[in-house]
């Protein structure tokens, strides 16, 4: 039967999210300061997390890079697509074959005037033009792409790239 493969999660509880944002904010929290931050044990902690790692909740561990001051030379761009979506499928095989490429970082379903956003990396502006025109512009039920060039980048996944000065205190009025 179809329903037996899949895979039975457990509720999640309050503990398990705040558990889940500690770890998205700073993954090298080890358990016990995460314990003490939700009030578990660290032996409670490294079962749900363990659990969160099987279920394939989190799916793997990274580190926020700000590549600007590690001078890798490379561009990234933001690139729009509107796509007409195929039947009994919708945009999900187009975005399984977007997902193939090396040079996307990222690639979502969106509201608005576009369907598929992309998060694309290459060597320069012409790679990732290039990119757009070989690989991604041809590929059946495309029917436009528009490209961003990321100029600067602020903040990434919650996480600001900027040398943070000591905040001043803004005028507060009722």
């Amino acid at each position: 039967m179809a329903g037996e493969d899949l895979v039975q999660v457990k509720k999640m509880d309050e503990k398990d999210r705040e558990i889940l944002h500690l770890l998205e904010e700073n993954s090298r929290l080890d358990a016990a300061e995460i314990g003490s931050m939700v009030g578990l044990s660290s032996t409670d902690v490294e079962t749900r997390v363990h659990r969160f790692e099987s279920d394939q909740i989190i799916k793997r561990y990274s580190t926020v890079i700000n590549w600007e001051k590690a001078g890798n030379g490379e561009v990234s761009a933001i690139i729009e697509l509107k796509v007409s979506p195929e039947r009994d499928y919708g945009y999900d095989r187009i975005a399984e074959r977007l997902s193939r490429f090396k040079q996307v970082k990222t690639l979502r379903l969106i509201t608005g005037t576009y369907d598929l956003q992309l998060i694309v990396t290459g060597k320069d502006m012409q790679d990732v033009s290039r990119f757009v025109s070989e690989h991604v512009a041809p590929m059946d039920r495309i029917r436009e792409t528009a490209t961003h060039i990321i100029m600067k980048s602020y903040k990434e996944n919650g996480n600001a790239l900027f040398e943070q000065q000591e905040t001043e205190r803004l005028p507060y009025s009722f």
